[in-house]
């Protein structure tokens, strides 16, 4: 199974900034569609945060509009989500999903991101 790998969380203090990256291993798979969830605790469930597709068009959630960027690399199945001016609500674990032709849709295991002074 073709798995995207998310790295880049960690700890920092409110109005700092992270970038959380995404990696689909595999030569052949072609993406046309990623995106950024998170929950925000344990028994939630994950909401969305940001995506991007194959011509660039990107959306996000209106509380991240104005501070998240989500990215892609031309040509590559990697993914990146650009965040400044954290706030602790920020705080969640974040998931990378992927869609891509004959693959099935696939979640990332998460990663960690604590905004807290």
């Amino acid at each position: 199974q073709t798995q995207p790998v998310e790295s880049g969380g960690g700890l920092v203090r409110p109005g700092g900034s992270l970038r959380l990256s995404c990696v689909t291993p595999g030569k052949n798979v072609e993406l046309y569609y990623m995106a950024w969830y998170r929950r925000q605790a344990p028994t939630q469930e994950r909401q969305f945060v940001a995506s991007v597709v194959n011509d660039g068009f990107a959306s996000y959630e209106d509380s991240v509009k104005d501070r998240f960027t989500i990215s892609r690399v031309e040509g590559e199945n990697t993914v990146f989500l650009q965040m400044d001016s954290l706030k602790p609500e920020d705080t969640a674990v974040y998931f990378c999903y992927i869609k891509g032709y004959g693959i099935t849709p696939t979640w990332g295991q998460g990663i960690q991101v604590t905004v807290s002074s």
